[in-house]
């Protein structure tokens, strides 16, 4: 099973320049969740604190112990090994095939035998749905499969964590939901725990079991991915409908004087407000022949226990997608 990743008041900055601040949460053991969130608001930099790639300035990042903030950098070398990160663009050698790709990090962090690595390789390749396009150079592959081929190599070390850094970028509305399938499925075979930088709202939609948005500097909420889709506040509700009215300008936040101008024109949190409440997608499902996700059943416990602490619209919607005349499905 996946590990618990619990992260305290983290703050980090460059420079003068605060990217985001006091943000506390907790990933839970096994789950998938995902951080929305505008362009330029820190998703990647946060993906590179919790791995200690960055060192925010304040707050903590525990997993199983081991602080990736402050503790000595060898025990958080040696906790880095949990992980497995997907990378935007994949992060491929040009001049290697995809299997040597794929290989790599056991060549370079096992003393394995070139027998049993290959047999590793071809179990990844098999599980992202690569077989026969082992030996193509990353250059002779579409986008989709570059995304896949990353995920691949991001799995050979057997990780507990996955981190995923956009990866829908780039890619067309068919190869986005195939990801966003395959990253379900892999979670129902490896019970990870994953975390999913996007700011694509069919991913957001239909693949986590939780959900968190930055903005403005601050974690606007996180939580069971119903209380995010249902909320009325309106720098959600503008996100999730795309819109240009609300508090998300062209370069990160609008003044005081242009929301209140959008708010006498009707627009802003009235329009929230009358967007509400939202229909919640169910969660997508793994694909015929696998496991249930064992995630998903401990998510279940775990928030039918929290009902009282939730606004009524996510109560209602996580109510909904338990209702046995719905089908049951996995929220």
């Amino acid at each position: 099973m996946g590990i618990e990743v619990v992260v305290e008041g983290l703050t980090k900055s460059f420079g003068k320049q605060n990217i985001w601040q006091d943000v506390t949460l907790t990933l839970p053991a096994g789950e998938v969740s995902v951080m929305l969130g505008p362009s330029g608001t820190g998703k990647t930099v946060f993906l590179k604190s919790i791995i200690g790639l960055l060192k925010p300035e304040q707050g903590r990042v525990l997993i199983n112990g081991v602080d990736m903030v402050n503790s000595p950098e060898r025990e958080i070398m040696e906790t880095r090994k949990l992980f497995g990160l997907m990378f935007q663009d994949g992060a491929l050698f040009g001049s290697m095939s995809l299997f040597d790709n794929i290989a790599f990090p056991l060549r370079e962090h096992t003393r394995k035998k070139e027998s049993e690595i290959r047999r590793i390789v071809m179990e990844r390749i098999d599980i992202v749905g690569l077989l026969g396009a082992e030996d193509k150079l990353p250059g002779e592959i579409s986008g989709g499969m570059r995304k896949r081929a990353g995920l691949a190599r991001a799995l050979v070390l057997d990780p507990q964590i996955i981190l995923c850094d956009e990866p829908d970028s780039g890619l067309d509305p068919v190869r986005t939901a195939y990801i966003s399938q395959l990253l379900i499925d892999l979670n129902a075979q490896i019970d990870a725990t994953m975390l999913i930088v996007t700011h694509n709202l069919d991913i957001a939609a239909t693949v986590p079991d939780n959900m968190g948005m930055l903005f403005r500097r601050n974690l606007v909420t996180f939580g069971p991915r119903e209380v995010l889709l249902t909320s009325d506040m309106p720098v959600v509700s503008q996100f999730l409908a795309g819109r240009r009215e609300g508090p998300i300008g062209m370069a990160e936040e609008k003044d005081a004087a242009t929301l209140a101008a959008e708010e006498i024109n009707g627009y802003g949190v009235g329009i929230s407000s009358a967007n509400a409440p939202r229909t919640v997608v169910p969660q997508l499902e793994p694909s015929p022949g696998l496991p249930v996700r064992q995630a998903a059943l401990r998510r279940r416990e775990r928030v039918l226990s929290m009902m009282g602490q939730l606004p009524e619209a996510a109560r209602t919607a996580i109510m909904k997608s338990y209702a046995p005349a719905e089908g049951g499905g996995n929220p």
